[in-house]
């Protein structure tokens, strides 16, 4: 995940200021060079670092140490206010335009994302704010371009404009007159990109823009690339004048300088980052919530925000019955972890828990092909059976394991795993705290666990 060497880094370089019951001038200067040190192998602008580091010291040198604070912490208070300062200090909302449809044109260098992540834009914003968006093809030179938007716009059922090889200024125009007639609030332009910036393509944009007026031109930035995708938003901002930033690939080993520099170099706020591969995953970029993360602080507003994403609220209700009532079937049971698959891996919601080592847990996920090993099980059951699992017999679980292309040792363990489940239901409907030792997560390549075979 983006940040973790950082976030090591910094912890470290934290970690030798405790026990001091002030903070003098040297304590700082051996801190700050560290912390220098971190953000630039992190990828982030020299002028950036300089900049934060003299601002971090200028706080932080004599400053008392809060009652409730030790030094260590003030020294992270001040990092935290001045790094969510540094990208841009509180979440930029995506531009829309008081007339309908309004216009997002999407920019960027080839490779970078931006079909994929602007349809995953268009969704997100269907799901958020009930916007009826409509996917424009504008790329007319990429082979298999329109493709790839009309296949991931199917994916998520969204409506894909194409005019085939037409002039991309034509198809802009002919794109905003079709949202008109067929109630598209929301057109994202798709536009072409190339391996470099040069005069012919930003030439073309720029006639796109004169001819659409876009309310949001955003550019698509690959997070791995560090400072070239500062650079190229310096680049794209200065020929375009773009409105905002989404960054892409914040899942790879990426070393996060990007999301650290884009703002201070060019005035322009991250406004969405794109987290997996998965068409769900785009957040909303909150510098807030970064800079907790990075600093091992957490986010548990994002957190909360995926849980409630992914679970229905109706159903947790009736969960909650169950759990009170001590009737948790097996239906249930896959139920639950079918939503907390939904969620992501344990991995990146253990990095928003606070004082929880996200890497640690790197490599640890719910496995999919356990699950679905689960679903055939609990399918391959009958409504009676996954009511009451103690009914299943030797003859019945035969049966079942023929049903699901399992083994009868995949079934026992089901039913074992689901035996533990009911014993903690059981606690916690009398108010106790559940004990689940000897319960794994189920790490790839080690020993299976709870919510793998």
């Amino acid at each position: 995940m983006a940040f973790e060497s950082l976030s090591e880094k910094l912890g470290a370089a934290f970690k030798k200021l405790r026990g001091k019951g002030r903070l003098s001038q040297a304590d700082i200067k051996d801190a700050m060079r560290e912390v220098r040190l971190a953000l630039l192998e992190a990828d982030v602008s020299y002028k950036v670092v300089r900049d934060f580091v003299k601002t971090v010291s200028e706080r932080a040198v004599g400053t008392d140490v809060l009652e409730s604070l030790t030094p260590a912490q003030m020294v992270i208070k001040i990092v935290n206010e001045e790094m969510t300062a540094l990208m841009g200090g509180s979440n930029a909302k995506l531009n829309i335009s008081s007339k309908s449809p309004s216009v997002v044109m999407l920019v960027g260098l080839q490779g970078a994302g931006k079909t994929t992540n602007g349809a995953k834009l268009a969704a997100h914003m269907r799901k958020q704010y009930g916007k009826r968006p409509l996917l424009v093809a504008c790329d007319i030179y990429r082979p298999a371009a329109i493709k790839q938007l009309q296949t991931v716009g199917a994916q998520l059922e969204l409506p894909v404009f194409e005019m085939g090889t037409e002039n991309p200024v034509n198809i802009a125009k002919a794109a905003v007159e079709h949202a008109k007639r067929h109630g598209n609030d929301l057109v994202f332009l798709d536009t072409a990109g190339r391996l470099h910036i040069d005069e012919a393509l930003m030439d073309e944009l720029k006639n796109i823009k004169a001819a659409v007026e876009p309310a949001e031109i955003l550019l698509v930035v690959d997070a791995m690339t560090g400072q070239d995708a500062v650079n190229a938003a310096s680049a794209f901002d200065e020929a375009l004048g773009i409105t905002g930033v989404m960054l892409t690939k914040m899942d790879g080993d990426a070393r996060g300088g990007a999301a650290l520099s884009i703002r201070a170099v060019t005035g322009k706020p991250i406004k969405f980052v794109g987290t997996g591969e998965k068409l769900d995953q785009i957040e909303a970029f909150h510098p807030d919530r970064m800079a907790s993360r990075i600093l091992g602080m957490g986010d548990m507003l994002t957190l909360i925000e995926k849980a409630q994403q992914s679970f229905d609220e109706k159903k947790a209700a009736e969960m909650a019955e169950k759990l009170r009532k001590n009737r948790f079937t097996l239906t249930d049971y896959y139920e639950q972890l079918t939503q907390l698959k939904g969620m992501g891996s344990l991995s990146d919601i253990a990095g928003m828990l606070p004082g929880v080592d996200a890497k640690a847990l790197k490599g640890v996920s719910v496995d999919e092909k356990a699950m679905s090993r689960t679903e055939a099980i609990i399918l391959s059951m009958t409504v009676k059976e996954r009511e009451n699992p103690s009914i299943i017999n030797s003859s019945r679980k035969k049966r079942i394991a023929a049903g699901s292309g399992t083994q009868v040792v995949d079934v026992n363990r089901l039913l074992k795993q689901f035996e533990m489940m009911q014993q903690m239901t059981r606690q916690m409907s009398k108010g106790k705290m559940p004990s689940i030792g000897g319960m794994s997560m189920g790490r790839r390549g080690g020993k299976k666990g709870f919510f793998g075979f």
